[in-house]
């Protein structure tokens, strides 16, 4: 065979052999019966073989037009998918996966900027606790705790991080209020039931209390909360002290919502950040680069914040 087939020929040969019917097929691409049947002999001469068994009622197909049609359904499936990712790639809607925390208390008070950048984007936002699998979403982009490895992705850190106790102003000089850590011991402790992303995991009350020294402190009482947006929002109220974190915090402490009663702050694992991540085949599309790129300015502004 000197030359491939044209896709022409190999659509009017696939439909055909779906559908095992010449009349079937025609009606399917709109065109003649006898259209089909010129199509099919033709192909048929350029490969020298039969691709059907013809009789006056019915058409079956030959060994060598099973394995074309089973060749033919994976190339058109492959080509369909291929366009679709192309359409894909001029989309101006942007899936991203993070947090309901992480949502809730760093990025929506920053979205407006982003809107104000990029109003050609359609922003779409799913939050969630479970690592995205980008495989089987259409979600192009991520905020991810953990230790940054994530084989197949482009993994961007955006922050370093620090805890330490937070509470309402108002608990700074109420009926008990704290001056050494040891005060604690008269105040809801908040907790958060937190769950890490793959082999994440996060410093608790109770290694914070050892640091500090506060003996007098049982670091298993208080408030469970299952969101950290739910314990912030809790101290904010003046119904306990929180462990609060630099990144999802620091607005709350600039506005005068909560404050650091004592100094003791602990760094967060070194092994484990906040990455920003997407897949390396789409890290350079230009609406996930301008989410990239936007999120890196915006933790790097965080950081320059006293």
């Amino acid at each position: 065979m000197k030359r491939m087939p044209g896709l022409p020929a190999l659509r009017v040969f696939e439909a055909a052999a779906r559908h095992l019917s010449f009349s079937r097929a025609a009606q399917e691409l709109s065109v003649t019966p006898a259209a089909v049947s010129s199509q099919i002999r033709t192909l048929e001469d350029q490969l020298g073989m039969q691709l059907f068994w013809r009789t006056s009622r019915s058409v079956r197909l030959t060994v060598p037009g099973d394995i074309l049609l089973a060749g033919a359904t994976e190339a058109f499936a492959t080509l369909e998918r291929t366009f679709e990712r192309v359409v894909g790639s001029v989309s101006t809607t942007l899936g991203v996966s993070m947090s309901p925390s992480f949502a809730a208390k760093w990025l929506l008070p920053r979205l407006d900027r982003f809107r104000q950048l990029h109003p050609e984007v359609d922003l779409r936002i799913e939050v969630s606790d479970k690592v995205v699998d980008f495989a089987a979403s259409d979600i192009q982009s991520a905020i991810r705790f953990g230790h940054g490895n994530y084989p197949g992705l482009r993994s961007d850190w955006l922050f370093e991080e620090f805890l330490f106790p937070v509470c309402s102003p108002d608990l700074l000089n109420g009926p008990h209020p704290l001056r050494t850590p040891n005060d604690l011991r008269h105040h809801t402790l908040l907790h958060l039931d937190w769950q890490g992303q793959g082999d994440a995991w996060w410093p608790d009350w109770r290694m914070w209390l050892l640091a500090a020294g506060a003996k007098e402190v049982d670091p298993s009482r208080g408030l469970h909360l299952s969101l950290f947006s739910l314990v912030t929002q809790a101290a904010i109220g003046g119904q306990g002290v929180a462990l609060g974190n630099t990144s999802l915090v620091g607005d709350d402490l600039a506005a005068g919502r909560l404050v650091k009663p004592f100094d003791l702050s602990l760094r967060a694992p070194a092994e484990f950040a906040y990455y920003v991540v997407s897949p390396s085949v789409l890290a350079d599309r230009p609406l996930v680069a301008a989410f990239r790129n936007w999120v890196l300015d915006e933790s790097r502004g965080d950081a320059a914040r006293p």
